[in-house]
């Protein structure tokens, strides 16, 4: 019989590449990983590793096996969601992660409502980009996770993980003058852009390039208000979804852009029928400001 923590040992390093990035997110040291390894290859009867130097890649059984991995892992969700929904619904810890703006207009809400439905629910907030949602659900460090993309940085497919689309924002251009609102026109202009390796830093890149330039990057700032307020300093143009917009200052303009940024709800395959999961993801819709209901 194959060991399931040792299937997800597998799981984890197909998707991470290396023995020390799944140590790192398990919490595990690498010998030990190293060491369910090599059981589950005893286990399995066949090689799973090739092992050159201190390097490991997968075989071709063990890539088969990761896809039966998957499989596993997503009826064991779903086995879990049936069970809570027997024994007693929304109850005991939500590890929910969002993004910062979401996290300031949408949470908030959310979790009073949560609070007055389910009081025996403990929703737990991270502010995480969307960008490592995946690892984390996977590794088991959330539980769900609101998560963003763009026209210009569509969602990748996550082996894992499975979504629901919540709403879509317009995305604005922020300068300090009235010029035209179409980003061609400030090719010239000094850029604010979010933290290098970030989608919406990826976002900007992308929707210049696609008007016929590169941003000339002279601040880089993650939070919207903090662009903002660079923007109306007259330090740069900046691209800012409408979730950023809360109380933009009185000399910024904003022009709408024909963009737009899309929000889901994220969680492991299998988990969609968890009470908890499902009672978050109700309180999130009926936490929506009303311009971005649809």
């Amino acid at each position: 019989m194959l060991d399931v923590r040792r299937l997800r040992l597998l799981r984890e390093l197909a998707h991470r590449g290396t023995i020390a990035a799944v140590a790192e997110a398990l919490a595990f040291s690498p010998s030990a990983v190293s060491q369910q390894l090599s059981a589950l290859e005893r286990e399995a009867g066949v090689a799973l590793l090739e092992r050159t130097g201190r390097r490991v890649a997968l075989t071709p059984a063990a890539h088969n096996l990761v896809r039966h991995a998957e499989a596993v892992l997503a009826h064991l969700e779903q086995a879990s969601a049936e069970l809570a929904e027997a024994r007693h619904g929304p109850a005991g810890p939500l590890r929910i992660g969002t993004y910062p703006s979401a996290a300031r207009v949408v949470i908030p809400p959310a979790l009073m409502l949560l609070a007055e439905r389910w009081p025996e629910l403990e929703p737990m907030v991270a502010e995480v980009d969307p960008a490592g949602v995946a690892d984390l659900l996977r590794a088991g460090e959330l539980d769900v996770a609101l998560v963003h993309d763009y026209d210009f940085v569509p969602a990748p497919v996550e082996p894992g993980i499975a979504g629901e689309p919540l709403f879509a924002e317009a995305m604005y251009l922020a300068t300090c003058t009235s010029d035209p609102g179409n980003l061609a026109a400030h090719a010239a202009d000094p850029w604010i852009l979010a933290t290098p390796g970030t989608l919406c830093h990826a976002m900007t890149i992308r929707a210049c390039q696609a008007a016929g330039f590169s941003p000339r990057i002279r601040h880089r700032a993650d939070d919207f208000v903090t662009v903002l307020a660079l923007v109306a300093a007259g330090q740069g143009t900046a691209l800012v979804p409408e979730l950023g917009l809360l109380d933009p200052p009185p000399t910024v303009h904003l022009h709408r852009l024909p963009m737009s940024r899309r929000t889901a709800i994220t969680f492991r395959h299998g988990a969609a029928g968890h009470p908890a999961i499902t009672a978050f993801g109700a309180a999130v819709r009926d936490a929506l400001p009303t311009v971005l209901r649809s």
